[in-house]
């Protein structure tokens, strides 16, 4: 078991993970399933994850497990003095392991590393659970909400109007100075 960055030859598992997480029969194993609020079957192209991957702004972290295969994977982007965490995905039939709370501890230790000052994520307004679950480990409604952006489908298209509400996380780091 172990938490590494994701590189360009992880592509087809990173796939494969994040669709069937958000999309699909399969997503309704789990408790992250969108397809009651999103059109579409994927989540993610080859093209935009192939951006990620090669993107030197961008980290994807993955999960790997004693069989070596990828079950979980988390999108960080430094934004400013801040780090953008999207895109948590931990394979439906892996939820409720603690895969999701050690890829947030990776993207903690990466915020460090990168002496971000906090963690803004946004989440859907009517994921409530998720919401919970992140309030569960440090983060905070900034009162920041969004309209989901219909211009931009890499997400799939909304069956329903859709509010997306930032989160933020602060980072405490022993090796600033500040």
């Amino acid at each position: 078991m172990s938490i590494s960055k994701a590189s360009i030859t992880d592509l087809s598992a990173l796939l494969t993970l994040v669709n069937t997480t958000y999309r699909g029969e399969s997503s309704i194993k789990g408790w992250t399933s969108e397809i009651h609020l999103l059109a579409g079957e994927i989540r993610i192209d080859e093209k935009i994850l192939t951006h990620y991957l090669t993107n030197p702004a961008i980290s994807v972290l993955k999960y790997t497990n004693p069989a070596n295969q990828i079950t979980g994977c988390v999108y960080l982007e430094r934004k400013e003095e801040n780090l953008y965490l999207g895109m948590l995905a931990v394979n439906p039939e892996s939820q409720d392991g603690g895969i999701g709370r050690l890829l947030l501890q990776g993207a903690e230790e990466h915020a460090r590393q990168l002496n971000c000052d906090k963690i803004n994520i946004t989440v859907i307004e009517d994921r409530t659970e998720l919401i919970a679950w992140y309030q569960r480990r440090g983060y905070v409604a900034t009162g920041g909400k969004f309209p989901f952006p219909l211009e931009y489908h890499k997400y799939g298209k909304p069956l329903k109007e859709i509010t997306l509400i930032e989160m933020e996380k602060a980072i405490i780091n022993p090796k600033r100075s500040d």
